[in-house]
C-alpha cells in the first residue's frame, strides 16, 4: 500500500505546471529576478527540460536543464528561469 502511494505522489509531482518562461531582456532592461533555492534540496526531479542559469555559491553562472536540477545542486544559490546569456 506505502508503494501505491508514493507512486501516486511521484505521478502528481511530475504533473505541475512549470512556470511561464520569460523573454530575453532587451538591453538596457532589469535582468529578471533571482530565485533563492529552498534550503531543503530536490532529491528526484523529473525529465523536463525547461533551461534555468544558475548562479553559484562560488560565484559565476552555470546552465542547467531545469531548475530542479540547479537547486539539486548544493553550489547553486539560485536560479534565473531560461537560458545563461551568452
Amino acid at each position: 500500500m506505502r508503494i501505491a502511494w508514493f507512486i501516486v505522489l511521484l505521478a502528481l509531482a511530475g504533473c505541475s505546471t512549470p512556470p511561464a518562461s520569460q523573454p530575453a531582456p532587451e538591453s538596457g532592461a532589469a535582468p529578471t529576478p533571482l530565485i533563492a533555492c529552498p534550503e531543503t534540496r530536490p532529491e528526484l526531479c523529473t525529465m523536463q527540460y525547461a533551461p534555468a542559469c544558475a548562479e553559484l555559491v562560488a560565484g559565476g553562472q552555470r546552465e542547467y536543464a531545469s531548475s530542479c536540477n540547479a537547486c539539486a545542486d548544493v553550489a547553486v544559490a539560485g536560479y534565473r528561469e531560461g537560458p545563461c546569456p551568452k
